[in-house]
């Protein structure tokens, strides 16, 4: 797991000292992703970059690395190929010769071998860029899912990339900007966002199994990968058994690394399940028994008070879970104070703002983790995947005529009646949700019911799902700890998209499926418990200490938060309601709209960004 990072400019010699300069510059920004090892490769018109985390073949698999006898194709990669023992065999058959163990050498010769289309073999997490001087062509890629991400800037002659945006912002030609789209895509709600879009002015994302390529006639974009709706074949009892055969060959693969790894376990069905099969496949390697870990808060067992989304506390599962499968189980438990002092840290991780508790919380327990394990497991997606979420349930969700979790929010009534104006936040809510509705691979005969739930399903897996892949990727790699995503495995996602809903709800509740694939791989209270969402903080102290800051900030005349929002609309709804409530559809926890609007205020302060 790695940052990477790189430069082509046809107008200019990037061999040159200034040259140089920026592209190591770009790299150091990614020494969070990669804290063991860099290092920068510069050609008449290609300058990589490249940060390394080992996890596979410590001493081999350094990079930039270039291919074999040919100097001037050159690879940056991020992420795991987890059938790469398979391409190696195959490459190998096919005359490839290899110096390391590493999956880095595989792709590089898998590039050699098959060109672009290599991306259509691999199965894994990925983003990366190959430099191709024979062909004077940057090519870059992203996994299927999106779990790994990367950004790239079209330039005058040439393109900047790098897997978070402060490498492309290091770079000394790129100006941060934010115009009234990006304003937009600033303020929309959780998991609406654009995909593509890089909400900086001039910045984009390589949409998840998306192809793009930068050559002296422009850059081109094509999907290598899409799901496509066809007929599902099998009663429950084999579309089960097919489920937990994907799942056990998927998390034996990902237990494969050279260093510590472990599993995050809440005590859910899905990082249960993940637990269970990891602990099962280290097992059957004779390797040293799973460690987990779960993220719990001070006071948190006597101030939990059951509602639609958490209605268990989570403690007493992931024990419950951790005893069964004979796990070494560790619970990091944060207080108020650990939030307060870490609060600002996943802002400059995500290079904009942020929500709050659920991200800080997330930190901290990464970096505990991290002091143990290099590579964790996660059970994120199989709620998107399988169904698991209220909206996939509630009828009153299902039939809004938006994206369901964002049907009871909108920040509009606190913009400033100028920023209302030039970015029409309402009406470009619903320019992206008809974009995206627009893009549902659709199955002859269905019904109305079956049709609906296949446009949500979609809309989870191609926008709630990459704001959730994104967050984890981006709080666990400012870590040093690379996670796992077992449920994002594209032949499981693409069986499961086509089996029926009636199927995914067998039994009456949610993620029915899931649970009969279980079924034996876990005690039945486990197997049974209803789905509850990462915990948020317990302790009023949180609460207060945000709360008393947001109120500094209304009484400060120069803050540049309210070159956006307006002071007398923010302070009626704080008078109303200080925990402002109606603005955010989703709100991980109750203190989320308020940690955003100090993230946006500390954002407009210290980065930079001008608004346009």
């Amino acid at each position: 797991m790695c940052g990477i990072t790189g430069w082509v400019d046809f107008g200019r010699d990037l061999r040159g000292e200034g040259e140089r300069a920026a592209i190591e510059a770009m790299t150091a920004t990614m020494i969070c992703r990669g804290p063991d090892a860099g290092g920068t490769w510069c050609s008449a018109h290609a300058a990589i970059g490249h940060r390394r985390l080992s996890v596979i073949d410590l001493a081999g698999g350094a990079q930039p690395m270039r291919a074999p006898g040919e100097d001037d194709v050159v690879l940056t990669f991020s992420g795991e190929i987890y059938n790469f023992t398979e391409l190696r065999h195959e490459l190998a058959a096919r005359g490839h010769e290899f110096r390391t163990r590493s999956d880095t050498e595989v792709l590089l010769h898998g590039y050699l071998e098959w060109g672009a289309d290599c991306v259509r073999r691999l199965n894994g997490m990925f983003a990366f860029g190959v430099w191709d001087g024979r062909r004077q062509e940057l090519l870059l890629a992203r996994d299927r899912l999106g779990v790994k991400p990367l950004y790239y800037a079209a330039r005058q002659d040439g393109v900047l990339f790098g897997s978070e945006p402060k490498s492309v912002l290091a770079h000394p030609d790129f100006r941060a900007e934010i115009d009234a789209e990006g304003l937009a895509e600033l303020f929309s709600q959780v998991g609406t966002g654009t995909p593509g879009h890089g909400v900086y002015r001039g910045l984009s994302q390589v949409r998840p199994g998306t192809l793009v390529r930068a050559g002296r006639d422009g850059i081109r974009e094509s999907a290598y990968w899409r799901l496509e709706a066809r007929e599902h074949a099998g009663d429950l009892a084999s579309t089960a058994g097919t489920v937990r055969e994907l799942l056990a060959d998927i998390v034996h693969r990902q237990t494969v690394a050279d260093v510590p790894l472990c599993s995050l376990l809440s005590g859910g069905l899905d990082s249960s399940v993940v637990s269970a099969l990891a602990a099962d496949s280290l097992s059957r390697r004779d390797r040293a028994k799973l460690a987990t870990f779960s993220v719990d808060f001070t006071g948190s067992a006597d101030a939990f008070t059951p509602d639609q989304l958490r209605p268990s506390h989570d403690e007493p599962f992931a024990r419950a879970a951790a005893e069964y499968i004979g796990s070494r189980h560790s619970t990091i438990t944060l207080e108020a104070d650990d939030l307060v002092t870490a609060q600002w840290a996943p802002l400059a991780t995500h290079d904009l703002p942020t929500f709050g508790d659920m991200y800080v919380s997330f930190v901290l327990l990464c970096r505990e983790i991290s002091k143990q394990s290099t590579v964790a497991l996660s059970g994120e997606a199989a709620d998107e995947v399988f169904g698991g979420y209220p909206w996939y349930h509630v009828p009153a969700l299902l039939a809004a005529p938006t994206f369901p979790w964002a049907a009871r929010g909108s920040w509009e009534p606190l913009l400033r009646p100028d920023v209302r104006t030039r970015i029409r936040l309402r009406e470009y809510a619903a320019d992206r949700y008809a974009q995206a509705l627009a893009e549902v691979p659709r199955l002859a005969g269905e019904s109305p019911e079956d049709r609906r739930i296949r446009e949500i399903l979609y809309l989870g897996l191609t926008r709630w799902l990459p704001f959730l892949l994104d967050r984890k990727d981006r709080l666990s790699m400012a870590c040093g700890l690379e996670v796992r995503v077992p449920f994002t495995d594209h032949r499981l996602v693409e069986y499961v998209w086509n089996v029926p809903w009636s199927m995914k709800e067998a039994g009456g509740i949610e993620k029915g499926l899931l649970r009969a694939a279980a079924d034996g791989l876990l005690p039945g209270d486990l197997l049974r418990r209803r789905k509850s969402i990462y915990p948020g903080a317990a302790d009023p102290a949180y609460e207060r200490a945000i709360d008393a800051q947001l109120r500094r900030l209304m009484t400060q005349p120069d803050a540049p938060l309210f070159e956006l929002i307006s002071r007398e609309a923010l302070t009626a709804a704080y008078a109303a309601d200080p925990r402002l409530p109606g603005l955010m559809s989703v709100q991980p926890s109750s203190t989320s709209p308020v940690a955003f609007l100090l993230d946006v205020n500390r954002w407009l302060e210290r980065s930079g960004v001008t608004i346009r």
